[in-house]
């Protein structure tokens, strides 16, 4: 963990950079409030912990109301621990994605991908299949072919691909670049795609 936000994904556009056309993603970053300092002394690690999103407090539980009051604030809906922030912060304070980024910097973005059901190996691996629709294969295309030997090893080896669920999980897109910052709106714009569908939360740390 190091320093960083969470925010929400907007969504995919592009933008023109040096007169090229560069794929790009829109995040709403923030504002989080700072909601928990873990120390050394009490929790054996130094960390802080940030909530985004707005929750109704009919769906909050009771010990996480206390919670939030301590910080001062309303209920959120996720929380996140980063290790750092550059500039000092207190109990309540709210973090802004200008406070973090600037354009420019190199950032990590992490997010729940999008869940595609149980899927063939065509699909879940790009197999690409048995062979030509020829000689009797009038149903083999998309099969996954031979999994394993008969009298030697007897068995199917574990982490053999194939057909399973796929997506719904938990993926880190690494070395994205800060195109631009829209701080009047909370929005964090950068290079290439990152996990999840559109409105899904991200965690975005440098």
């Amino acid at each position: 963990m190091a320093t960083g936000l969470i925010g929400k994904k907007i969504g995919m556009t592009r933008i023109f950079v040096d007169g090229k056309s560069v794929p790009c993603t829109v995040i709403e970053l923030g504002p989080c409030v700072v909601t928990q300092i873990k120390t050394i002394e009490k929790d054996g690690y130094q960390a802080f912990q940030v909530g985004f999103g707005e929750k109704k407090e009919k769906h909050t539980t009771q010990p996480l109301m206390g919670h939030f009051k301590k910080a001062n604030t309303t209920p959120k809906r996720k929380l996140a621990e980063f290790r750092f922030f550059e500039k000092e912060v207190k109990l309540g304070d709210t973090i802004r994605v200008e406070d973090v980024f600037a354009e420019g910097d190199i950032v990590d973005v992490s997010g729940t991908s999008k869940g595609k059901g149980f899927q063939g190996v065509v699909k879940r691996h790009g197999f690409g299949g048995v062979g030509m629709n020829t000689h009797g294969q009038h149903d083999r295309v998309r099969a996954p072919g031979s999994v394993g030997g008969s009298s030697f090893p007897s068995r199917v080896f574990k982490g053999l691909r194939m057909a399973g669920q796929t997506g719904n999980r938990k993926v880190k897109v690494l070395n994205l670049t800060v195109l631009k910052i829209i701080p009047e709106k909370n929005v964090l714009v950068v290079s290439g795609c990152v996990p999840g569908h559109n409105n899904s939360y991200v965690r975005v740390e440098k």
